[in-house]
């Protein structure tokens, strides 16, 4: 799993000479940072600062609106009592059999027929919520004993306070999983963004840098170097967040 990253870094820091020589070296023999010089001298062609800022900035959205609306949807199928609660519980979970790719083309048409074509608001708005986040939620919520709810009853709290202060505390866990696994869907996101966007500044990064190594895909080293631009946002979210990661999908799965 590692060797491939491994390699990246490799030759995103070998000169152009090293990097097909006969005999390849893990370890540059001439370190530079010469490919990570000349991606940003192309700046004014391919504005890589732009992209890795839309990529950031779309990535928190997507993962903020999903935390708020899987959260509150998990909690009233899991607490509240309403009819065909259930039934829509599974309806829920029935979406996620569907290829994202078969919902391009109507999600492509709503967008523009509300004017949101090459906007940031028409690249966030239809990863707002997810049936994932919704199941992981429910089933973590629902492991929370009802003990800790009548409690704040008792206390006098309202809905919104039990959700706000004694659900959401204890759902650290869950909400950790939710957001890396969300943060990572939306930084690796390419069909969406591309086909919803024309212009070049408003290119995610993995689109943007797809374009830039079609252009230069006979240069690895400037071509490993933006990966590795890529790479890295992901691998640092990952890092902060994967302490909670396996607690959250165990503690998810505990009852059903």
């Amino acid at each position: 799993m590692v060797a491939p990253i491994l390699w990246m870094l490799s030759t995103a820091l070998k000169p152009e000479r090293d990097v097909l020589t006969p005999t390849p070296q893990w370890l540059p023999a001439h370190p530079t940072l010469e490919n990570f010089g000349r991606l940003l001298d192309r700046a004014a062609e391919f504005p890589v600062w732009r992209w890795l800022g839309n990529s950031v900035g779309i990535s928190i959205a997507v993962t903020l609106l999903v935390l708020f609306i899987s959260s509150m949807a998990a909690f009233a199928l899991a607490r509240l009592e309403f009819r065909g609660r259930d039934a829509l519980f599974y309806l829920i979970v029935a979406t996620m059999v569907i290829p994202g790719q078969v919902m391009l083309i109507p999600l492509f048409l709503i967008v523009t027929k509300l004017g949101l074509f090459n906007t940031y608001l028409g690249v966030i708005l239809p990863g707002l919520a997810s049936a994932f986040g919704v199941f992981l939620l429910r089933q973590f919520f629902i492991a929370i004993p009802l003990e800790l709810e009548e409690a704040a009853y008792l206390d006098g709290a309202n809905l919104w306070t039990v959700f706000a202060r004694v659900i959401m505390p204890l759902a650290k866990p869950a909400l950790a999983t939710l957001a890396i696994f969300t943060f990572m869907a939306s930084w690796n996101s390419f069909e969406w963004p591309l086909i919803i966007t024309n212009d070049i500044r408003m290119r995610t990064l993995p689109v943007g840098l797809s374009i830039f190594q079609g252009r230069y895909n006979l240069e690895y080293g400037i071509t490993m170097a933006s990966a590795l631009v890529t790479t890295i946002p992901m691998l640092i979210a990952f890092l902060i967040f994967q302490r909670r990661i396996t607690e959250g999908i165990a503690f998810s799965g505990i009852k059903g």
